[in-house]
């Protein structure tokens, strides 16, 4: 895989998309740091980069609200 998929956690807002539509390579996790800050406790983070095919990443990525999915 030539690209790796990355989530910029400072403006995930947790809403799960990504982990419905690519659970191989996308879950939630905790997020003590920002977890009274902003009112949630839970945050995408990329678990396996290489779980799913770029295309199917890529529909994980358009379809975030947030826009917190990248390549790098």
């Amino acid at each position: 895989m030539a690209r790796i998929p990355a989530v910029d956690r400072e403006c995930c807002i947790g809403c799960e998309v990504c982990t419905q539509i690519c659970p191989e390579v996308f879950r939630m996790c905790e997020d003590e740091q920002h977890s009274h800050a902003h009112g949630h406790d839970h945050k995408a983070e990329v678990y396996n980069p290489a779980g799913a095919p770029e295309a199917k990443i890529e529909q994980a990525m358009d379809n975030c609200p947030s826009a917190c999915i990248y390549w790098r």
